[in-house]
């Protein structure tokens, strides 16, 4: 199947992704944060990049943004359940600047294989 990166500050995120992806048939490479994400995604052919967008060191939207500049055709997927600012539309930012889709915490292994699914379809 594909190669995927993972990247969430979360550690028990990263593992429930990576068991969700993994159940599926993909390869999972884990980072903490987008600062490293955008490091293994240079050292790494992934096919597809989940990125959170709340998180310390840097955020997602910068790992998009960063990302998109590198890769124009990588894949992306944002997720974010709203973090700290409720009232601002993380995931809207995300696809303004370069995510493919978003997904909005708690989702369900079938909502997150779906979108994988299309977003890796084209």
């Amino acid at each position: 199947m594909a190669r995927i990166l993972v990247v969430d500050d979360e550690d028990l995120v990263r593992l429930t992704l990576r068991q969700m992806l993994e159940a599926s048939g993909h390869e999972v490479i884990e980072a903490a944060n987008g600062r490293q994400g955008v490091a293994l995604q240079a050292e790494n052919v992934v096919d597809l990049v989940v990125t959170d967008i709340i998180m310390p060191e840097q955020e997602g939207i910068e790992t998009i943004v960063q990302l998109r500049r590198k890769n124009p055709s990588l894949k992306i997927i944002a997720i974010s359940g709203g973090g700290r600012l409720r009232n601002m539309d993380f995931l809207k930012i995300a696809a303004n600047v370069g995510a493919d889709a978003t997904l909005t915490k708690p989702f369900s292994t079938q909502e997150l294989t779906d979108m994988v699914d299309r977003c890796l379809a084209g």
